[in-house]
């Protein structure tokens, strides 16, 4: 049945658009750009900001365009001089109970209220400055700056509705009405997984990560400190979108001349932990299916630290389900302070292991106290997210397009396809199945044979022939998709042998860390990158990387082993 359609006139532009269809999508299909400052497609449409207004001729009043719907016959003006009006001194009115230091804001460059100000060219704000300014743990990964924030309920929209999680909510009423952690909590005391959707969203500079970059100065400029860094793979699918690189010049190897340039002394690719993370996992499923009577099903991957933060506070009983392999970056950790250590003959104590990451709840990881394994204080001293690592370019004034690319150090920097692909949702569990296929088949897959986990669904699943028995697999990333997927396997409704789990939407590539952007799709783009690259990898198999091979047989022995088992695993 064909739906209804109606016929509206937008700054001269005649668009049809079925019934129902809002002014702000109608616009966006005419090739009108009405500004906008709380909206977010699909999650935030509530006209909290009033910056979307627009004249329809006949009406007296303005309306929000973002949630009044075109009705057939509409002539609207989004630039009339009554809506450029108002608009103006709504904006003014926000600049009014904001902090406006933006040189030393976090989200200074790519701040929308900032944008909006620059572009209605408001030079001065008229009336009586009344910011509202609330303690915060600056100890915490997240920081909140309530004299950033606009009210414009993204953050709480998107816990909510994307997430959730539930952990903000608006307090007080009237004038007073702001945004805060939910139940009269603080922040610690929520159930925060730190998946960093809600900094990814907020317009201003309300919410951002703790900046570790101080840290980070002060290992470098400390001569007794052997700095060693690594990166994750979601990382170089974004860095370069911030800084404006074409995408031959944001390649890996550009991205570690830039990371050299810095004056890091070794530069690593978390994607050969990744590897390694699958040699372990792997071999734990297969393990776990030979014995599938002894073991509480699904099992569950373990690499998200939001995922498992998530099960700890709302599904504790599954906490003996998941995977007891440590994360890619944690497992390079233990490995750098351990077997790099005894290799290249330097101190444990003199390597500051440092983590550029697309996630604000790797921070969060790195502290807690099962990583700690290799016996030198923190496995992982200090990690930035991808826009930390930004901030750290731009500060030491680097031009990655003008530097030569370099390849990662060695012997903890080559990677297969299988470990790159971890950035992305469905990564993980194909890179696991490809190694659980030749432990038990004895022959590496097909090329593809597992593709039907990819995709940007939010929930992907699929069943796969391995030795002689029907392994049902199933990939889900966002939380508030984790959530029914566990409701469901509660419920009796789904049961899966193998499901891998990403907190952030898209995967690690659409990580709370990552470049701000109000794309939702921008994941996608950015997970095509790294499929790309595990084509151009020679190994598309954790267990063929040569490094791999060689870690295994020159310190772990085989997977699961007793030193694999005290640096590797956990136990929840």
């Amino acid at each position: 049945m064909n739906r209804k359609t109606v016929n509206i006139i937008i700054d001269g532009v005649r668009v049809r658009v079925p019934e129902g269809t809002t002014i702000m999508r109608a616009a966006k299909k005419a090739g009108v750009e009405i500004p906008h400052l709380c909206y977010l497609e699909g999650v935030n449409e509530i006209s909290a900001c009033k910056v979307c207004v627009v004249e329809i001729a006949g009406k007296s009043k303005l309306v929000t365009a973002c949630n009044s719907p075109a009705e057939d016959g509409m002539v609207i003006y989004t630039n009339s001089p009554k809506a450029r009006r108002v608009r103006r001194t709504n904006v003014q009115l926000l600049l009014s109970q904001h902090d406006c230091n933006c040189p030393t804001c976090a989200k200074s460059g790519s701040c929308k209220l900032q944008s909006l100000s620059n572009d209605l060219g408001i030079l001065d704000v008229p009336y009586e400055k009344d910011i509202a300014r609330a303690p915060w743990d600056k100890n915490f990964p997240l920081i909140r700056d309530s004299a950033k924030c606009v009210k414009c309920m993204r953050c709480v929209q998107v816990c909510d509705k994307m997430q959730n999680v539930h952990v903000w909510d608006t307090c007080n009423t009237g004038a007073r009405t702001t945004v805060d952690v939910a139940d009269n909590k603080s922040i610690a005391e929520s159930d925060c997984v730190l998946c960093g959707q809600c900094i990814a969203y907020c317009p201003t500079g309300a919410l951002s990560e703790r900046n570790d970059l101080d840290k980070i100065y002060e290992a470098l400029d400390n001569p007794g400190v052997v700095t060693v860094v690594q990166v994750a793979p979601a990382v170089r699918a974004a860095w370069g979108e911030a800084l404006g690189l074409p995408r031959e010049k944001s390649s890996e190897g550009h991205m570690v001349a830039a990371l050299k340039k810095i004056g890091f002394d070794y530069v690593f690719d978390t994607s050969f932990s990744a590897d390694l993370t699958i040699m372990e996992e792997a071999a734990e499923l297969v393990q776990r299916l030979s014995g599938k009577e002894e073991h509480r099903w699904p099992m569950f991957t373990s690499c998200c630290p939001g995922w498992v933060d998530f099960v700890a506070a709302r599904y504790p009983r599954y906490l003996t389900s998941l995977s007891t392999a440590k994360s890619p970056q944690q497992m390079f950790g233990a490995v750098a302070k351990s077997y790099f250590a005894a290799k290249t003959g330097i101190s444990a104590e003199k390597i500051c292991s440092i983590a550029v990451m697309p996630c604000v709840s790797k921070k969060r990881e790195a502290t807690k106290l099962m990583m700690d394994s290799a016996g030198a204080g923190r496995d992982v001293d200090i990690v930035i997210t991808t826009r930390e690592f930004i901030r750290l370019i731009r500060s030491m004034y680097i031009y990655p397009e003008r530097l030569e690319p370099k390849p990662f150090d060695s012997p903890l920097g080559e990677s297969a396809g299988a470990g790159v692909i971890f950035g992305v949702t469905g990564g993980v569990a194909e890179a696991a199945l490809r190694t659980a296929y030749a432990i038990i088949e004895g022959k590496n897959p097909e090329k593809g044979s597992f593709a039907e986990v990819r995709g940007q669904e939010g929930r992907k699943e699929a069943q796969f022939k391995i030795g002689g028995k029907v392994l049902k697999v199933c990939s889900v990333n966002g939380l508030s998709n984790a959530r029914k997927l566990l409701d469901d396997i509660e419920a009796g409704v789904n049961t899966y042998d193998f499901v891998e789990v990403m907190a952030c939407p898209g995967g690690c590539v659409g990580g709370g860390g990552q470049p701000f952007s109000d794309d939702c799709d921008k994941s996608k783009a950015r997970g095509d990158k790294l499929y790309a690259l595990d084509e151009k990898r020679e190994k598309h198999c954790s267990h063929e990387n040569p490094e791999i091979i060689k870690l295994y047989e020159e310190y772990f022995g085989s997977p699961l082993g007793e030193k694999a088992q005290r640096l590797l695993h956990v136990k929840y």
